[in-house]
């Protein structure tokens, strides 16, 4: 090591490899260690983490848990919900846009603490590392970053386990054998990767599935709601006003409910391999269909055609780790700026796996059911003036055919 690290601030989640990371960094850097451990919704009792972090010698002025929900969902969720953001047209981003979050509060607190370092537990062959530590280069270019995982020795679990117990570290039962996969959970979505899913072939296992309901064994009647939207981001779930993170989490206990949100998806990671996993994003996926359907009325023709072509952008770059780039900023006011008008209220039937969406209004609608009925229209469109636009739309196709024949 040529720089001296005198203080590290570790994102921190409790369980065994942050748990090594935190022995380790100690050791090998003979550093203090600084933990945040973040609560994203992802339904596990953090105070453990405390105590843990305590045992490991962490000063308790040192230790970060803080609860995140309502800015993860504001402040990043929602502005990529805007976007109807989905990787490779199908993902929606669950794990990626957690990461600018926590990247940031790990900034930050290492001002506070006079830190002079960053860790991560994201492995070599994954994307969070990229995103990690693109998020502390851009908020802090001479930031010290310590990937123990690209460093260290300790490649298996095996490995993990013993370096645990030599150092007296608490591992959990269902630890001491080789997990059947990997889970990363948040108030969005779950993920699973690794291991029983590793074959592409091969069907997921039911027990895999942790926040939905087999779609096969949800109620057999649709359940119907609404959505009121404002300025894009949804405000109210059944006439009833919500704060973000509430409506998300009020949305997916619906999705759970009715086996909605789960995708098997083998994409292209940023590092260069394919991997398989399955995402369960309940709520998510609900809120976004709904976007979309508030959209179809208040969006004109040239915005949101325009909106579709700059998304798989979009969402490479949060994908990618790209969050606070200036290309996913301007990116996010053109959207934004797009929003403006998006404001009314969406009718869905949740059914068995399925979000059907049934009505849509808006005080800003630009549909006319004056001009697109097929009775009649009092004069408000003139039929006669079609030819005139086919003929001059058509004009290339009929000089190209000319010379053609």
């Amino acid at each position: 090591m040529s720089d001296k690290i005198n203080r590290v601030v570790l994102a921190y989640s409790g369980g065994l490899d942050t748990s090594v990371i935190l022995k380790w960094l100690q050791q090998e850097y003979q550093c203090e260690v600084v933990t945040f451990t973040a609560d994203l919704g992802q339904g596990e009792e953090l105070e453990p983490a405390r105590k843990k972090a305590e045992m490991a010698g962490v000063k308790p002025e040192h230790i970060f848990i803080e609860d995140v929900r309502e800015e993860f969902v504001k402040d990043f969720v929602f502005p990529m919900m805007r976007a109807n953001a989905m990787y490779e047209g199908l993902y929606l981003l669950g794990t990626s846009i957690a990461r600018p979050l926590i990247a940031k509060r790990q900034i930050e607190i290492a001002k506070m603490v006079n830190a002079d370092a960053v860790s991560h537990g994201a492995t070599g062959k994954g994307n969070d590392q990229v995103r990690f530590e693109l998020g502390y280069y851009a908020l802090n270019p001479d930031i010290k970053v310590i990937a123990p995982w690209r460093e260290w020795d300790l490649t298996s679990r095996t490995r993990l386990i013993e370096f645990a117990e030599q150092h007296q570290i608490p591992v959990a039962k269902d630890k001491r054998g080789e997990s059947p996969f990997s889970t990363d959970a948040n108030l969005l979505h779950t993920s699973s990767e690794g291991k029983v899913l590793e074959d592409p072939w091969e069907e997921v296992p039911d027990y895999v599935y942790s926040r939905t309901v087999n779609p096969e064994d949800a109620p057999n009647e649709p359940e119907v709601i609404t959505i009121d939207f404002e300025r894009g981001d949804g405000v109210a779930l059944n006439g009833v006003g919500m704060s973000p993170a509430t409506l998300l989490t009020a949305l997916n206990e619906l999705g759970r409910k009715h086996g909605i949100g789960r995708l098997d998806l083998v994409e292209n990671r940023f590092v260069g391999m394919k991997s398989r996993g399955m995402y369960e994003t309940p709520g998510g996926t609900i809120y976004h269909l709904a976007h979309r359907g508030i959209e179809q009325i208040t969006l004109d023709r040239g915005a949101a055609h325009l909106k579709d072509e700059l998304m798989p952008r979009y969402a490479e770059l949060i994908y990618n780790g790209f969050w606070f780039a200036p290309e996913r900023e301007m990116l996010q006011a053109a959207i934004d700026h797009s929003q403006e008008k998006v404001t009314g209220t969406v009718r869905l039937k949740l059914y068995k796996g399925s979000v059907i969406v049934t009505g849509r209004k808006s005080p800003y609608s630009l549909y006319s059911e004056k001009v697109v009925t097929f009775e009649d229209d009092q004069g408000a469109y003139d039929q006669r003036d079609a030819a005139g636009f086919i003929k001059l739309n058509a004009l290339r196709l009929r000089l190209l055919g000319r010379r053609d024949l």
